[in-house]
């Protein structure tokens, strides 16, 4: 883009500068004064009145060239440096574009027979083309993890495996595990409280201020979505879903389930599996894969089926397996780390060869150790001594790249879909285009409490962003403390699909998921509140924190399932009542907590 910048700067100085003649003076200090107000002449609202009629055409030209080459230029190394606001790039290629149009008056006003009206003309017609291609764009980290971890109770620390002091810091975190303890009696006490993996995994991310956004669980299957606090308003439109493949479908074991959601307006889909083990079943894992693809369907118009998301994250337990290869010579292969050596076994890497739907898929070079079958607390591969069943002898696991992350963004439509109905999409594909970029893909092969060893991958998401404000605003009126009623407002930004089922929750900051409220106040009872509309809602003082502390106000909506918009952060005083209660000290000020 810079290239071209500078190309269309040359361009609009060697090929006008024959026009601007006695015209210099004046359009420089047209820009400067454009520029002294933070503004680039090429957005002022200039007219042809402003200038007199034998030189009006090639002064507004040439000064809205030159400030062209300078937007885009300055505009690049901005968004280099710096995240710049999608709305300001957004409003700047509007104002451009109907600076654009304006000079096409002023070309209208060139005679016929100049010299420089061809010149001119194919001047704006690349300027117009770099107006249309510029977009700024933001990027985002996504950290994944997908774990088998054989029914074992959780590691003591998981920070190593999340990467918390990576830069720059992760913003989405989706964790994908197989094989969760869910015996009877630990698959019931686990639907009452989180399990002892969502509770490790909050309590470690929470105080870095992320939030667990949703969590989807089949028997053994779990996957959970954590993103930093800023980005909750802007993950709207969650579902989740599940499909079970094991004993002819009729058992969770097996399967696969999925989280989906729009980000900034992108839709995104994760789906987390566990396939059939065991070497010979390489067409029956693709079977399940098509199958659970089939199966799952969403309660969203324009993404009702995996596919239709822009990106599909597949990941999980896949249990694809080394072929051919001996002991000897995978052990050999892997200790001296030539890896490539095995790719061409691997029996996804050989079904993406003639497999459609896999092709759609693409995934980082295996570059790490294969993940199965290890013994346990070690990094060394099966050493179970063999088993005999009815006089057969068992036979020790080949290590294998059972545990995989993939990922596929929605091909372009062909021109005949296009033709068909489709525009409105294609248009959107090229108006907010989304890339995946993978960072790395690994193993921590430190985590020894099960047989496989976790697989990491992270991603930047390098997208436009679709929308940027909040659905709702909200705000907390006057001194709050549990001494006397507090009185809240919000507003409805943006129209949506709300509901009198919807609530407002009293969140300490730090806190965990949207169900870590301290109270809630249900949205106003007898209607659905309306654009712009303030509306006042009362918490009782008997539900207000007693001890002072900092807390948010969050707007859940029960049809997107997800926090839509927080108030700032603001104070809660001391309770007189916490002084009658004995919970601190008669002579502690109100911003000390009891001990």
């Amino acid at each position: 883009m810079i290239r071209c910048a500078a190309a269309l700067r040359r361009r609009s100085n060697s090929g006008l500068a024959e026009l601007r003649g006695s015209t210099d003076a004046m359009c420089e200090d047209e820009c400067r004064e454009s520029q002294s107000q933070g503004a680039p002449a090429a957005f002022q609202e200039l007219t042809k009145a402003d200038y007199p009629s034998s030189t009006r055409p090639y002064t507004v030209i040439s000064i809205v060239l030159c400030e062209m080459a300078d937007w885009f230029t300055s505009s690049r190394a901005r968004s280099d440096s710096t995240s710049s606001s999608a709305s300001q790039s957004t409003s700047c290629r509007l104002l451009l574009r109907q600076r654009l149009s304006q000079l096409l008056t002023c070309v209208e006003d060139l005679s016929s027979d100049d010299e420089a009206n061809e010149e001119v003309s194919r001047t704006l017609d690349e300027a117009f083309h770099l107006c249309g291609r510029y977009v700024c764009r933001d990027f985002f980290r996504l950290h994944m993890v997908t774990w088998n971890v054989a029914t074992a109770e959780p590691p003591a620390d998981v920070k190593s495996l999340l990467q918390l002091d990576s830069q720059p810091a992760t913003d989405l975190y989706v964790i994908g595990l197989q094989e969760v303890n869910a015996t009877p009696v630990k698959f019931i006490s686990d639907l009452m409280a989180d399990d002892s993996w969502s509770h490790l995994l909050m309590n470690t991310l929470g105080p870095r201020g992320y939030i667990k956004v949703t969590s989807v669980r089949m028997q053994g299957l779990l996957l959970i979505l954590f993103a930093k606090q800023v980005h909750l308003p802007f993950i709207r439109d969650i579902q989740t879903t599940y499909t079970r493949t094991g004993i002819f479908g009729f058992w969770g074991n097996k399967g696969g389930i999925s989280v989906r959601f729009s980000f900034y307006g992108h839709m995104i889909c994760f789906l987390n599996c566990h396939l059939a083990a065991h070497m010979n079943y390489a067409l029956q894992r693709m079977d399940e894969f098509e199958y659970i693809l089939d199966t799952q369907d969403f309660d969203i118009y324009n993404t009702p089926r995996v596919l239709d998301h822009k990106v599909v994250f597949w990941f999980g337990d896949l249990n694809f397996r080394i072929e051919d290869h001996g002991m000897h010579f995978l052990r050999s292969s892997i200790n001296s780390g030539r890896f490539n050596l095995l790719w061409g076994k691997d029996q996804l890497t050989m079904l993406k060869k003639t497999e459609p739907i896999l092709q759609q898929f693409e995934e980082g070079p295996l570059s790490f150790k294969p993940t199965y079958k290890f013994d346990r607390f070690s990094e060394t591969y099966d050493t179970s001594p063999q088993k005999t069943w009815f006089g057969l002898n068992g036979k020790k696991r080949k290590p294998a790249w059972t545990d995989r992350i993939l990922w596929r963004v929605k091909p372009k439509l062909s021109n005949e879909e296009d033709e068909s109905g489709s525009t409105a999409s294609s248009i959107d594909d090229e108006e907010f285009p989304i890339k995946v970029i993978q960072d790395t893909y690994t193993c921590d092969a430190a985590y020894g409490v099960s047989d496989h060893k976790p697989v990491i991958g992270t991603f930047t998401l390098e997208l436009r962003k679709k929308v940027e404000n909040p659905l709702v605003s909200l705000s907390a009126e006057g001194q709050w403390s549990a001494d006397e009623d507090a009185m809240l407002t919000y507003t409805i930004l943006e129209a949506f699909e709300s509901s009198t089922w919807d609530w407002i929750g009293l969140y300490k900051t730090g806190f965990k998921s949207p169900s870590d409220y301290v109270t809630f106040a249900w949205v106003k009872d007898d209607e659905v509140a309306t654009n712009d509309e303030v509306v006042q809602v009362s918490m009782k003082k008997d539900n207000l924190p007693l001890l002072a502390g900092e807390y948010v106000l969050g707007y859940y909506s029960c049809n997107m399932q997800s926090i839509v918009g927080f108030s700032s952060p603001f104070q809660i005083f001391e309770s007189k009542r916490a002084v009658m209660e004995g919970l601190v000290p008669e002579n502690m000020n109100g911003t000390e907590m009891a001990k």
